[in-house]
């Protein structure tokens, strides 16, 4: 593997909507998507729900070729109540192929940590599919421990697969 510079996260924006979009059908795969592979056509990556402001996103330089898109991590608001607005969730992690063992997961994490702060929570919660050994391991490193589990709450690939809640506090705000 080339050796990879990582510059600063950034927020997205919307010029990175082909990035991301291919970034994210790159790193399908049945390890944590709970929907179909996509297909041609595909949809823009910011639609309704999903936009710029939602995302972090990591470059990388490799030294065999140009800056690109190594990653990025989903953080919103779990729901619009006033009574959690103190709680961010991720809901989304990628790192491209070329980026893997890099450290980009964990630069986003931390990135997500210091967003989330600035927002004012003092909690981050995600939910990770059971059989994510990678990712399980990832965010345990980062300090999240398991809240609860969902057995059997998705069907994939012929089998049924919990859904693992984890969650950390962040501290004060």
């Amino acid at each position: 593997m080339a050796a990879l510079t990582l510059r600063p996260v950034r927020p997205a924006m919307p010029a990175d909507d082909a990035g991301l979009a291919e970034l994210d059908r790159s790193t399908w795969s049945t390890l944590h998507a709970v929907l179909p592979r996509p297909v041609p056509p595909y949809d823009p990556f910011f639609e309704e729900g999903h936009q710029p402001e939602d995302f972090l996103v990591a470059e990388a330089e490799r030294e065999d070729g140009p800056v690109g898109i190594a990653g990025y991590i989903r953080l919103v608001p779990p729901t619009p109540l006033a009574s959690n607005a103190h709680v961010r969730q991720i809901r989304g992690l990628a790192v491209a192929p070329w980026a893997r063992g890099a450290g980009v997961g964990r630069t986003l994490l931390r990135a997500a940590f210091a967003e989330a702060r600035a927002q004012g929570a003092n909690r981050i919660t995600l939910r990770v599919l059971a059989h994510n050994d990678p990712a399980r391991a990832l965010y345990a490193s980062e300090g999240f421990v398991v809240e609860g589990v969902l057995p059997g709450e998705f069907f994939l690939n012929g089998r049924y697969v919990d859904d693992v809640c984890m969650g950390r506090s962040l501290g004060p705000a």
